[in-house]
């Protein structure tokens, strides 16, 4: 028995037990003696009274609740069946199924829901019954189809079993067909607006990972939300929502613009259903997907690591938490007896051990990348660090730059978010100074999750022994200032922002005239397009210019190093 039974009369009490004798006819809604029991009881105690029954006519779980709070099991089932229960329960103030009943008819996929209509005198009135439509159903009920109510006597008329069986052969049907079409997870995106400027920009920036990440978003809103709700961030009735539009529109994943603690991403699942991502675990996803060398890989899996480590209980349907076999006899909650905890332990032992293992390695490179970088330094050789925003164009300026046209000098560059992950550097010529080299970096992103920040750390230092820095924005599309800034924040964490820096205003063939006209006034950048090679030689000039300074300053610095030993001799 499940609900508030405090005041309660004993017999009341014993009524609500007599409950579970009850049976009736396998594939229907009830039977008219389970309907007067019910309503005769919820009038006596003045509550809703909450029965659940199985399709073998059986009654499981009795609740002196409403259908929110009946007790349900907790069962998650494939996306092609119901749950094989239906709800039937009683309205001792009247009237049709609520938004509360529906809401778990649909949240809970169950095969039915019924509510009973109590007369004054303890009388069962109308029998209003809703069960789900299959996805992509359109009509005025779009979850649920509501059926006509039917007096108490007739309830057990209506053949729910033929019709729960119709539904579940269509939604396999229609998921054997969508999934016949279906080549990449389905996402809905949610980026919480709490009075950002940006707002719009970073829910476009979400989609744009998702689609590098290989999702196809279906469905994406910006929700603004002043105060966030502690458990689910954006509340159970917009959860609610979501669930719906995943359910129509076919999508199995839903990706928050916001960084998820575990309880919250537990609970997002639990309430939807669905697979939920943050922001940094999409990221993550990306440089698991696109690093290619040793040192990216091993950045990669380590902040992947970080990132789990904290979450190994927190963990939702992505990672399976295996328990021990002392059983439910052993006693304690699910998930923390016998074993269970000897397993977690032993995870978060190996866990440790492999970042032990990884950052050694990366100590490793780091030695090898100090000893080629010395030798670039003695070589007197001057370099030029591309920097940029990811996806601004960095790679495919390297290789106009550098007539890299073919493998294997070319540069991968594709229309992606952290298309390349690795340091790569590139021999080239400007005309005044000679061989240079230039190097290009991982791309920068705006609130960069502090595992990869601190993995990637290493290689962005290398950016301290340039000349000069290559700063390329994209200029086409809108935000080129806000993600401008964004990277000159990185810099200057890093102890980089006031080294000599040329600008570059990428793709300026495809950007807004006066909007790149206010750029370059703004910024003082040069307007290039390294795909159409415009405005390549002004940069090259600028570049040249600007290392020809350094050196000139270099050069004074030795004179006045060299004039100072003299008189100290």
């Amino acid at each position: 028995m499940h609900g508030n039974t405090s005041g309660l009369r004993p017999a009341q009490l014993k009524s609500l037990s007599n409950l579970y004798r009850r049976r009736i006819e396998p594939g229907r809604v009830g039977s008219p003696e389970l309907a007067r029991n019910l309503a005769e009881l919820s009038h006596d105690i003045r509550r809703e009274v909450s029965v659940l029954i199985d399709r073998r006519g059986r009654v499981i779980s009795v609740s002196v609740a409403d259908a929110k709070g009946a007790e349900l099991p907790d069962l998650r089932l494939g996306e092609n069946r119901l749950s094989g229960f239906h709800l039937l329960h009683t309205h001792p103030r009247g009237g049709a199924l609520s938004k509360g009943d529906l809401s778990t008819l649909f949240l809970r996929r169950l095969d039915a829901v019924s509510a009973i209509e109590v007369r004054d005198q303890g009388q069962p009135g109308l029998v209003h019954t809703a069960h789900l439509t299959p996805p992509g159903t359109v009509g005025e009920e779009e979850d649920w189809r509501l059926l006509d109510p039917a007096p108490s006597f007739q309830i057990d008329e209506f053949d729910l079993g033929a019709q729960v069986s119709a539904l579940e052969e269509e939604i396999a049907r229609a998921a054997r067909t969508r999934e016949a079409k279906k080549d990449r997870q389905r996402a809905l995106l949610v980026q919480i607006d709490q009075g950002e400027f940006d707002a719009e920009e970073r829910l476009s920036e979400l989609s744009e990972l998702a689609r590098t990440a290989g999702a196809e978003v279906v469905y994406q809103e910006l929700i603004f939300r002043r105060h966030l709700k502690p458990g689910t961030l954006i509340g159970a009735g917009k959860l609610e929502e979501l669930t719906s539009k995943a359910y129509h529109l076919d999508a199995d994943l839903l990706i928050f613009g916001q960084e998820l603690g575990p309880a919250q991403a537990r609970e997002i699942e639990a309430a939807t259903g669905l697979q939920v991502l943050d922001r940094t675990q999409l990221i993550l996803d990306i440089f698991a997907l696109h690093a290619q060398g040793v040192e990216s890989r091993l950045q990669v899996e380590l902040a992947q690591l970080r990132y789990m480590k904290p979450r190994l209980l927190g963990a939702g349907a992505q990672l399976s938490r295996i328990g021990g076999s002392a059983g439910s006899a052993a006693g304690g909650a699910i998930g923390t007896r016998g074993p269970g905890e000897t397993k977690l332990e032993l995870d978060r032992r190996r866990i440790n051990d492999r970042i032990s293992f990884l950052e050694k390695q990366l100590e490793g490179v780091a030695v090898r990348r100090e000893e080629r970088r010395k030798g670039r330094s003695r070589n007197d050789v001057p370099v030029i660090s591309i920097v940029g925003y990811t996806n601004a164009g960095k790679s495919t300026l390297l290789n106009a730059f550098t007539h890299a046209a073919e493998e294997p000098r070319r540069v991968l560059a594709e229309n992606k978010l952290f298309a390349t992950l690795r340091p790569t550097s590139r021999q080239g010529y400007l005309e005044g100074i000679g061989p240079v080299v230039l190097t290009d970096t991982v791309g920068f992103i705006r609130d960069l999750p502090k595992d990869l920040s601190r993995a990637f750390r290493a290689t962005l230092e290398e950016i301290g022994d340039a000349d000069v820095l290559l700063h390329v924005v994209d200029a086409a599309t809108p935000g080129a200032d806000t993600r401008l800034d964004a990277v000159n924040r990185i810099l200057e964490d890093l102890g980089f922002r006031n080294m000599p820096t040329v600008v570059a205003l990428n793709k300026a063939d495809a950007a807004d005239p006066e909007a790149l006209a206010r750029e370059v006034e703004r910024t003082g950048g040069i307007a290039v397009s390294a795909l159409q090679n415009m405005g390549l030689q002004e940069l090259k000039e600028a570049l040249a210019d600007a290392t020809s300074q350094v050196q000139r300053q270099e050069l004074a610095q030795r004179e006045e190093a060299r004039e100072r030993a003299t008189e100290y001799r």
